[in-house]
């Protein structure tokens, strides 16, 4: 699998948290976050106006901002050029380990929507998916960015969650739906 699309970074105020993973986040280690790929999976990051390159793990689930591909660590955005500019156009090849068959739709997906800033309008929009979706599970948490809004399929296969994705169509633009690989 290759994307080209924009990297960002992130370090503090989330080092010393969990990622998806369940690790501690390290913003000193290599690693990086993305929205499908699954959870230890090695990707070469590199800088497409400057050519430096880095491999990194991936750990956690983002970014959570329109347009963007993956979220390196400081160290990763470090290697690769992206830490002074924040943001970078990039290339990311994933490598499939040893023996392993690709299944780019095996896994568990979720659609996440948005991140709000007030609890109360992640409680709404919860409100008004659960009425929408009667047979899905729809969870609203405080993650790291804000109050966040998944909606969980009842059949939890990438199909079904696209299909779940594409019939949102928010008011607001801070609740955009983004398909996520929750294993």
């Amino acid at each position: 699998m290759t994307q080209v699309g924009i990297a960002s970074w992130y370090g503090p105020p989330y080092a010393g948290r969990r990622g998806a993973d369940g690790k501690v986040y390290d913003q000193n280690a290599m690693t990086a976050a993305h929205l499908t790929l699954p959870l230890g999976t090695l990707v070469r990051v590199t800088n497409l106006a400057t050519n430096q390159s880095a491999v990194v793990r991936i750990t956690d689930r983002g970014p959570f901002v329109h347009g963007r591909i993956i979220d390196l660590s400081l160290a990763a955005a470090k290697a690769t050029g992206v830490y002074r500019a924040g943001v970078a156009r990039v290339r990311v090849e994933a490598f499939d380990p040893p023996g392993h068959v690709a299944a780019d739709h095996a896994g568990r997906w979720c659609v996440q929507i948005g991140a709000f800033s007030r609890e109360k309008d992640a409680i709404k929009l919860k409100a008004d998916l659960m009425r929408r979706y009667t047979t899905a599970k729809v969870i609203e948490f405080a993650g790291p960015t804000g109050y966040w809004v998944r909606v969980n399929p009842r059949y939890p296969d990438k199909r079904t969650a696209t299909e779940v994705a594409d019939s949102i169509h928010p008011r607001d633009p801070a609740a955009e739906p983004y398909l996520i690989r929750t294993n």
